[in-house]
């Protein structure tokens, strides 16, 4: 379908004076600008100096002292506006005019124009306003053609360059920002057309003092009716000063996220310290009366040497009773010692360092020191320790502080019933890469309301001076740092199953205690 073209209506004026002078330069005459459907091509006056005249002639105007020559229809003129307050002039081309000419008489055509310069008056001020405005904001702002020309700019943009508003305007906007003539900067203009939408890029810039500057910019379309784009808007903003905030801000954040890690490192290294303390506190009158049975032994037996001797009543029948009794004696000696330390072992601090773990010796150790504790509670201890169980790496006094937790909450479980059976089993899952450790006990189960808060920092459900609510929590800490997970099962009719598992991969940093973990908690009820 052809678009049909506007009808051009060719405008003759009657009088040469400062209105038709001022009309000239205030209209456009034209005839190939676009969107012009009114062009001036005339202009009448008696006096050849006139100011619409001479005006007219410098432009290339039909200039007529007679207004019948306007009538030829070579000139094609389809309006006549008279321009001089004369009665008599507008009479006569009323009278005389073709049919096909119109006529507009000055006191029309002056209200007409009088409201187009209130109009003008209006917008010349919106202009000086906008201006105003642009100018006095401190981003640099361009106002491009589609074809890359600059046509306006603001005093922050001239100021920035260091150029003249001559010298910016009518320029290609890459003649401006040198930049943009990099290979790897993609035009943000073309980044609009291609994108149909706002572009926004931070670019870096090298001043002339070597200096690095880092800009914000934002290219927004203005677009016309029929769909293509008029006008670029192409915003400027120095940001290197926001960077850099930015960046002290963020150097600040990491220290200080910094110095609340190695303050969460000590409060935990204190609370593993703690928690020891108390499971020690707990173990020496249980190893006081382990070591006490296997001294009193020895010391009966060295009574009885010692009575035999001086009753002389020794004979060569007697040295393989002797040598029973010596056996017996370095039985006993050998047992306390392994107690005494493992009881050091387990007392001593040390510096968290990974080796490779034999999990079930570990908990053998456990069971020693506990040995007494277990038997004062009358609990029965089921070992299903899996053979060729592979190491893990890990801390050896950390694991096994892991382990006293488990093994001495169950045995103070069971107490209350009267006793009871730990089952604790060890497991290699293969396909998970993974050790699993099964602590089992008999008692009394967990209550379910106790879920949400079991490895919460001194949390406990035991009476006063059986423990500080630490031992679950820095458990929690030391398998979470070990890559591993606890999971829990209880209920009053089975006992409650703490489920360790550890990883058999490498520990690639130092251990620090750890603060937060997965757990798993459910309820068979």
């Amino acid at each position: 379908m052809i678009k049909p073209q506007p009808s051009v209506i060719n405008i003759a004026l009657v009088g040469g004076g400062g209105l038709c002078r001022e009309i000239l330069e205030k209209t456009t005459f034209d005839y190939l600008q676009e969107g012009v459907d009114a062009p001036i091509l005339a202009v009448v006056d008696p006096d050849p100096k006139a100011p619409g005249i001479l005006y007219a002639k410098e432009y290339g105007l039909l200039t007529f002292s007679d207004y019948r020559q306007l009538y030829d229809r070579r000139y094609n003129i389809h309006l006549i506006i008279i321009l001089t307050p004369d009665q008599e002039i507008f009479e006569e081309i009323l009278a005389t005019r073709p049919p096909r000419i119109r006529i507009m008489s000055c006191a029309v055509f002056e209200i007409f124009w009088n409201a187009i310069g209130s109009e003008e008056r209006k917008l010349r001020e919106q202009k000086s306003a906008m201006e105003t405005v642009l100018n006095g904001i401190q981003d640099s702002i361009l106002v491009l053609t589609p074809e890359m020309e600059i046509v306006e700019v603001n005093d922050a943009f001239l100021k920035l360059s260091k150029r003249s508003r001559e010298q910016v305007i009518g320029s290609r906007c890459h003649q401006v920002y040198r930049s943009c003539e990099e290979v790897d900067m993609i035009c943000p203009l073309e980044e609009v057309v291609r994108n149909q939408q706002n572009s926004r890029q931070v670019r870096t810039r090298v001043g002339k003092d070597g200096a690095e500057r880092h800009f914000e910019v934002n290219v927004y379309p203005i677009w016309e009716k029929s769909g293509k784009i008029s006008k670029f808007i192409h915003i400027s903003r120095d940001i290197t000063q926001r960077m850099k905030e930015e960046e002290e801000i963020t150097r600040r954040l990491e220290q200080m996220v910094e110095e609340r890690t190695q303050q969460l490192r000590e409060t935990h290294a204190k609370l593993l310290h703690q928690d020891k303390m108390a499971s020690l506190g707990k173990l020496s009158a249980s190893v006081v009366h382990e070591i006490n049975n296997p001294i009193a032994g020895i010391l009966n037996l060295l009574m009885l040497i010692r009575r035999i001797i001086d009753e002389d009543q020794l004979q060569e029948i007697d040295l393989p009773l002797f040598q029973k009794y010596l056996d017996l004696m370095e039985t006993e000696t050998r047992r306390i010692s392994r107690i005494v330390s493992n009881l050091l072992a387990f007392s001593r601090p040390k510096k968290a360092e990974v080796r490779p773990l034999d999990l079930n010796q570990l908990i053998e150790k456990t069971l020693i020191l506990n040995a007494n504790l277990l038997k004062v509670n009358q609990v029965k201890v089921i070992r299903r320790l899996a053979p060729d169980l592979p190491e893990v790496l890990g801390s050896e006094d950390q694991i096994q502080q892991v382990f006293m937790n488990f093994v001495s909450n169950a045995a103070e479980a069971m107490e209350t019933q009267g006793g009871g059976t730990l089952t604790i089993e060890s497991q290699h899952l293969v396909s998970e890469g993974r050790i699993v450790i099964y602590f089992k006990d008999t008692g009394p189960g967990i209550p379910k309301e106790d879920f949400s808060k079991l490895f919460e920092p001194f949390f406990t459900t035991k009476t006063d001076g059986k423990g500080v609510g630490l031992g679950l929590s820095v458990a929690y800490g030391i398998v979470k740092e070990h890559g591993g997970y606890i999971f829990v099962e209880s209920d009053p009719e089975h006992g409650t199953n703490f489920r360790l598992t550890l990883p058999l991969s490498t520990v690639e940093k130092p251990l620090q205690g750890g603060i937060d973990g997965g757990h798993e908690n459910t309820d068979r009820r």
